[in-house]
């Protein structure tokens, strides 16, 4: 029995998307949930999992554009009782075990005098060849790692893909930094073409990133204020209080919790920077759903937190900390980019000192953070060093006036620089 595999909606404005790896090659064996291929629209990039055991056969390849509904290959179920008659992992290690013990005892030999100490047993080949689920397969396989090296901490000590990323960066801090001019290994260069240049197609999720922009561009009147933020007193109750909150909420307090919380009540004050312009109307919103600019491997996604106002500091961690996770397993969904009404973007992560952020349509405000540098500062008339941040803050100037958008961010500042203003769960 044949199982379609079908392209399947992921929204009512998606029409078409494209295919963009197979996980899986023509006659290999999958099972049910198992992650068959990427799938990538111009909004969202989603894995697609097996519905079924049984044996694949692929009908559209690797970078086809294809319509919502449409069958990119089938399951032959027949074939499923061959895999299921595979022992798991876990079953062949307990057959391996029992065989052990159900060894016949050798013929025993005349005793010595004096019997040697046993050596210790050599580890079995299935210790050396530790189980990985497949999105660690794939990372691993790319990056071209040995895995006995990596310390595990899954259950029984299995690798995990948080494993694996710790592990990169803990090689990337110890590798020698490349002098400037010092040409790059050969291993590392593209391969050269003959006209001198690699191209490669845009992908989905780049095409409309590349749409979106030039729409604001065109059809907004965007311009942008400064300011500067001192972040020592941040900075202090982070320190402060940091054990204490992961302790009691599991989640570490970052900056980003704090901006949303300002943001929140600055945008109380400054309605028109969390409305948009329909037409002719402006329409105000009374809820506060805020975007938050994460950077993924395809590009730049804007999830939404919903109802900010209402969510404690943990709140708001844990909401970033689980987006993060969907975006790195390729799990968002077209809902988790929808209806923000006001955007927060921390180019600071990337090590941006200053930046003009581009307004998230149809939004009519986003909000840029950079990053954290001591600074001299004059404080009570003495020079003092000082952590400071300067932030950016781009508006639609059709529905925003320079002297609502100056203020908000002034009031964005006064919020950081005190942040007692904003409630504080600890």
């Amino acid at each position: 029995m044949l199982l379609d595999i079908k392209v399947p909606s992921v929204g009512e404005s998606v029409t078409e998307a494209t295919l963009g790896q197979w996980y899986k090659k023509e006659g290999d064996l999958v099972r049910e949930d198992e992650p068959l291929f990427v799938l990538e629209t111009d909004k969202v990039t989603l894995e697609i999992e097996a519905e079924a055991d049984g044996v694949l056969k692929i009908t559209v390849q690797e970078g086809e554009t294809v319509a919502i509904g449409t069958v990119v290959g089938t399951i032959d179920r027949e074939a499923a009782p061959e895999a299921a008659e595979e022992p798991s992992p876990a079953e062949a290690e307990e057959e391996v075990a029992a065989a052990e013990v159900e060894k016949p005892p050798p013929a025993a030999p005349a005793p010595p005098t004096e019997a040697p100490p046993a050596e210790p047993a050599a580890a079995t080949p299935l210790a050396a060849e530790p189980i990985l689920p497949p999105s660690v397969r794939r990372l691993v396989a790319e990056k071209n790692l040995d895995v006995s090296k990596i310390a595990g901490t899954g259950p029984g000590g299995r690798v995990t893909k948080g494993d694996i990323i710790l592990y990169m960066e803990q090689a990337a801090i110890a590798a020698p930094p490349q002098l400037v001019g010092e040409p790059a290994p050969l291993s590392a260069m593209a391969p050269p073409q003959e006209d001198g240049i690699t191209r490669k197609p845009m992908s989905r999720i780049r095409q409309r990133i590349a749409t979106r922009l030039l729409e604001a561009k065109q059809n907004t009147a965007m311009l942008t204020t400064f300011n500067e933020i001192d972040m020592f007193r941040v900075k202090e109750i982070r320190a402060h209080y940091q054990d204490a909150f992961q302790k009691k909420y599991g989640v570490k307090l970052g900056f980003m919790s704090f901006f949303i919380k300002a943001c929140v009540e600055a945008l109380m004050e400054f309605p028109e920077l969390n409305g948009s312009i329909e037409g002719k109307d402006i329409v105000y919103h009374n809820y506060y759903h805020i975007g938050v600019a994460i950077g993924g491997e395809r590009g730049l996604v804007v999830p939404v937190i919903r109802n900010a106002d209402k969510l404690s500091f943990a709140e708001l961690e844990q909401a970033i900390i689980d987006y993060v996770n969907k975006i790195q397993e390729n799990k968002l969904e077209l809902a988790d980019l929808e209806g923000g009404t006001f955007t927060i973007t921390n180019g600071g992560v990337f090590g941006s000192l200053l930046s003009t952020p581009i307004l998230n349509m149809p939004q009519s405000g986003i909000l840029g953070m950079h990053k954290i540098e001591d600074r001299p500062m004059v404080v009570d008339g003495k020079v003092v060093v000082r952590p400071m941040m300067y932030v950016a803050l781009t508006y639609d100037h059709r529905i925003v006036d320079g002297r609502q958008a100056v203020t908000f961010l002034v009031r964005i500042k006064e919020f950081i620089e005190d942040p007692e203003r904003i409630m504080m769960e600890v």
